[in-house]
């Protein structure tokens, strides 16, 4: 039979061991927060062609959106996963979101209005969203 430790809790004989990896499983989790948002912005990015009904007019930029917005749910899945090895890609999300708001007239072939300010709101978000996990990341990282 198990060997069940009853009572207070800084009696238990691995204390500090569980204290230690509850720190690290905790350690670059200062944008819990952000993660959810950032992974909605990939779905809505992934699914906007079709919400925004653009698909046949701009099948190039449908096919842009449906790819940056599964990245961008990949980051976010990676920051909810790994945030302490996936918080300096944060810069790579500031990146994509720059890119997002200039694609229409790189990708598309003549984007009516709707469509740039679909990219241009994505965009947006995707750069504020990287700022901010970018900075908390340089924030909670040890300086050496």
């Amino acid at each position: 039979m198990a060997n069940l430790h009853r009572g207070d809790m800084t009696t238990h004989p691995d204390v500090s061991e569980m204290r230690e990896r509850y720190a690290r499983m905790l350690g670059g989790r200062d944008v819990a927060l952000v993660d959810g948002p950032v992974f909605l912005l990939g779905l809505y990015c992934a699914a906007s062609p079709w919400i925004v009904h653009y698909t046949v007019s701009q099948p190039a930029l449908m096919t842009h959106n449906l790819i940056m917005g599964i990245a961008i749910g990949l980051l976010a899945l990676g920051f909810t996963r790994a945030p302490e090895r996936m918080y300096g890609l944060s810069w790579a999300m500031c990146a994509m979101g720059i890119w997002l708001i200039i694609a229409p007239w790189i990708v598309g072939s003549g984007p009516d209005a709707g469509v740039i300010i679909n990219n241009i709101i994505i965009g947006a978000l995707a750069l504020v969203l990287g700022l901010v996990c970018a900075g908390t990341a340089m924030k909670s990282s040890p300086r050496a």
